[in-house]
């Protein structure tokens, strides 16, 4: 079989988000028939057990069998995500927090418009020397250490913030957090994606996602719990603030398993067997989840016990093969899009279009935002729950169709209301609803599911690098739209671009 030919069957291992089974690999064209035949008899064995206890989710099962499969959430591999994607928190306590901090910072530092915005854009800038870094790192100390690695480093760039007697200072706390935020947005999905059973995947791997939502939300509570103490103080245990995450995870690692496809890359098979029967739903299927792990991991160039990545670079993009291009343009694709939509620029820039709409109550204007928080928060657990259930392109077409609308409406509302010398309440209100409903379908669609999408499309042996390199993309795009949204002098939101590319993405592998 040519080397591309494997590709691509180790690129589509368990593909279908569907099926909550694994498909056996061949190695070779002269694979045992026998073997494979046996394989499939137990794995239809464990499905015809799993369909006499009955369960909540119907699935094709191998060959042909339709059973319903029982799905529940296993609390080993629960537990390992909610530790992992407690670094998630980092980057949405510092988008909330700082737009309340800055406003002190700004007086207490006696620092200028263009050092504010150098002030906020720099974490993004600097995520993506994190972003670039994760993968390989992540391949050489593994999964587990580099979310150690990660916390530690935002850990650090929230004392330095914390403690700055000057701007300098302060800067060099953002680049050290930002390089901490950057490795955290990669190493968190692909950790949950390793660790997690295929019937529960999609859920696990939005939780970083989740996570963002509420660390925005712990950072608007801060600015409002903190803004009454004296000037010098409130904005140093705003930002000093965000290290009690970083310690959690540091302390949650001591129980945290490692990822079992990465022991399996190091050749510890007996280490990833132990894992795998912790997070799986029985015995029988952590030997199922071990057999294909160990199969895809016979591809040409896959990992050794001395294995570090090497070579994942020049795969990637020196010489990709048909099916590993296609998956690289689709998972960098989803990340420029979940950028390019415009959702940022509709966070941060909802209060300038509400009050040009003739809402002008700062207490109005609070309470506009906070119900635009609810719903984004709302609504990606929403997406997080039916993941698994609908799977990953039907939930992306909503979310990206749903944002298409909801920001024509805007446009026409706001368009309405500036050519108009009246403000009629029906306009003011699409404005608003508009709003609401463009974050709310981006919580539905591109938020979470290009976190799960980029972290389970690759192939193992390139998973790291993949998923590094799709983010990178993300931060950079983030990046140039915040700094054209700060250029622009009246703060208005740039066009958005919400084209539903995931009708050309594969489907990610199981």
């Amino acid at each position: 079989m040519c080397s591309s030919e494997k590709v691509a069957l180790e690129s589509s291992n368990l593909e279908s988000d569907k099926v909550g089974y694994y498909h056996p690999l061949p190695d070779s064209e002269s694979s045992s028939t026998s073997e494979t035949d046996l394989k499939n008899e137990k794995r239809n064995k464990i499905w015809h057990e799993d369909a006499a206890e009955g369960g909540s989710q119907e699935h094709e099962g191998p060959q042909g069998v339709s059973a319903h499969r029982k799905t529940h959430i296993n609390k080993y591999a629960l537990g390992g995500a909610i530790l992992a994607s407690t670094n998630s928190v980092l980057l949405g306590y510092d988008i909330g927090v700082m737009s309340g901090a800055i406003l002190y910072i700004r007086d207490n530092l006696k620092i200028s418009s263009t050092q504010v915005e150098i002030l906020v854009g720099c974490l993004n800038l600097c995520s993506l020397i994190g972003s670039l870094a994760s993968g390989r790192t992540s391949d050489y100390i593994g999964r587990r250490y580099t979310i150690v690695l990660a916390a530690a480093t935002f850990l650090i760039g929230a004392l330095l913030m914390g403690l700055a007697p000057s701007f300098i200072f302060l800067m060099a706390g953002r680049v050290v957090a930002g390089i901490g935020v950057g490795y955290s947005l990669m190493i968190a999905p692909v950790y949950t994606a390793e660790l997690s059973p295929a019937t529960t995947r999609g859920f696990l791997s939005s939780l970083p996602e989740v996570f963002i939502n509420i660390g925005i939300l712990l950072g608007y509570i801060s600015n409002y719990a903190l803004s009454s103490l004296p000037e010098n103080i409130n904005w140093r245990l705003m930002l000093g603030l965000a290290a009690l995450p970083a310690i959690l995870v540091a302390l949650g690692v001591l129980v945290m398993p490692e990822s079992p496809r990465w022991l399996v890359m190091k050749g510890r098979f007996d280490d990833a067997k132990q894992v795998l029967i912790k997070t799986s739903d029985s015995k029988e299927e952590a030997e199922l989840r071990l057999a294909e792990m160990i199969e895809a991991a016979k591809a040409p160039g896959a990992a050794s016990s001395n294995w570090q990545g090497q070579g994942a670079w020049k795969e990637l993009l020196c010489r990709p093969s048909p099916p590993i291009r296609r998956v690289l343009i689709a998972a960098i694709g989803v990340n420029f899009f979940m950028q390019a939509s415009g959702n940022d620029a509709v966070v941060y820039y909802s209060p300038e279009v509400l009050k040009d709409a003739g809402i002008q109550s700062r207490q109005q204007l609070v309470g506009v935002t906070v119900i635009m928080g609810i719903a984004k928060t709302f609504f990606v657990l929403v997406s997080a729950l039916f993941l698994d259930r609908f799977g990953r392109r039907p939930l992306l077409l909503l979310g990206s169709t749903g944002m298409a609308a909801s920001l024509a409406a805007l446009g026409v509302g706001s368009k309405y209301l500036e050519q108009s010398d009246k403000k009629p309440v029906w306009a003011i209100a699409l404005c608003i609803v508009a709003v609401c409903a463009d974050v709310s379908f981006f919580s539905i669609g591109l938020g979470p599911i290009t976190w799960v999408y980029s972290s389970e499309i690759f192939p193992m042996r390139l998973r790291a690098q993949g998923s590094s390199l799709a983010i990178s993309i993300n931060r950079l795009i983030k990046s140039l739209l915040m700094h054209e949204n700060s250029c622009n002098d009246k703060g208005r939101m740039l066009p958005s671009l919400s084209i539903p590319v995931n009708e050309l993405a594969p489907q990610a592998s199981q």
